[in-house]
């Protein structure tokens, strides 16, 4: 099996997260993110960046984090007792981007590297990562562009990988208490080790590198799109679903807090406004409606027309 290259990562992960931060400040054109370095008292640390109330940007946060410790959290060893007592690291760039348009879709993107070193045995690695989509008011050629780009980025490792991957993301991004998906999907996985480090790693980075051919022209394209206050009312209202994930649900914010990481990065995720309505239904056959009764389905958007 191969050996990681644990410093190679790290300086890809310090890259990527500085080449999305410059693009994205560009595409706001009004402000620049700010970066703040924190350090773990348990071990390692990491570098915070955030752009808040930009021309475009509404709250876009990007995070590196390089953290580790002598024992691993119970998030991480659930499905591998045999790793319990064992130190680890972890590393990981992780972003989400909430554009101040509600016709802008909100985007989550992460890639990460996992390594723990048992007593008397090799190191246990694995990647994980993706990306995914949440429209609010929904475009049938973004979602098409969104997903040929995250295929084109798994093709040179298989034909099967964007299908498996595409299948895995929809299944996570799921609210099962309110019996929808998140968004439009992407691609998701996790525990990638196919004993070929350089292979792996190399996945890990067209994944991460094809994020911004993804969601920039999408973004480009909607914000400026003109919208009024009902958009706007609609937008905080389903914002509402992206924080109900990240509290309920997400393995990253999870992993975050019980291996007492820095709380204000981990939750750097949710929306600076949002907004709860009680037993809130939209108007059968509106714009509104459209989102969970078209866009909101189980849907190959590279295999089916679109209306």
């Amino acid at each position: 099996m191969s050996v990681p290259d644990t410093e190679a990562v790290r300086k890809y992960l310090l890259s990527l997260q500085a080449k999305i931060c410059d693009r994205m400040a560009a595409v706001d054109g009004a402000k620049e993110f700010e970066t703040e370095s924190w350090e773990r008292p348990e071990g390692g640390g990491g570098i915070s960046r955030v752009l808040a109330d930009g021309a475009a940007i509404e709250k876009g946060g990007i995070n590196y984090s390089h953290v580790m410790g002598a024992t691993m959290p119970a998030s991480a060893t659930a499905h591998r007792p045999h790793l319990a007592g064992a130190p680890w690291q972890a590393m990981g760039v992780s972003l989400v981007i909430h554009p101040r348009n509600p016709y802008a879709p909100t985007s989550h993107a992460n890639v990460r590297f996992f390594v723990a070193t048992p007593k008397d045995s090799e190191p246990v690695w694995w990647f994980g990562g993706g990306y995914d989509l949440t429209p609010y008011y929904g475009f049938d050629a973004d979602c098409v562009h969104w997903h040929e780009i995250a295929k084109g980025a798994c093709l040179p490792f298989g034909d099967e990988v964007y299908d498996e991957y595409k299948h895995w993301c929809d299944e996570y991004f799921y609210l099962a208490h309110r019996q929808e998906p998140r968004g439009i999907g992407g691609l998701f996985f996790d525990d990638r080790n196919t004993g070929d480090f350089t292979r792996d790693f190399a996945f890990m980075q067209a994944i991460g590198d094809s994020f911004l051919d993804a969601y920039e022209p999408i973004l480009n394209r909607r914000k400026d799109h003109p919208y009024g206050d009902k958009e706007r009312d609609f937008q905080l209202y389903r914002r509402g679903r992206y924080v109900e994930f990240n509290l309920v649900y997400d393995r990253g914010t999870l992993f975050g807090l019980q291996s007492r990481g820095r709380t204000e990065s981990i939750l750097m995720s949710l929306p600076p406004l949002v907004r709860w309505d009680y037993n809130r239904l939209p108007e059968p056959g509106s714009p509104e409606a459209r989102l969970t009764d078209y866009f909101l389905t189980a849907r190959n958007w590279l295999e089916e027309s679109h209306d």
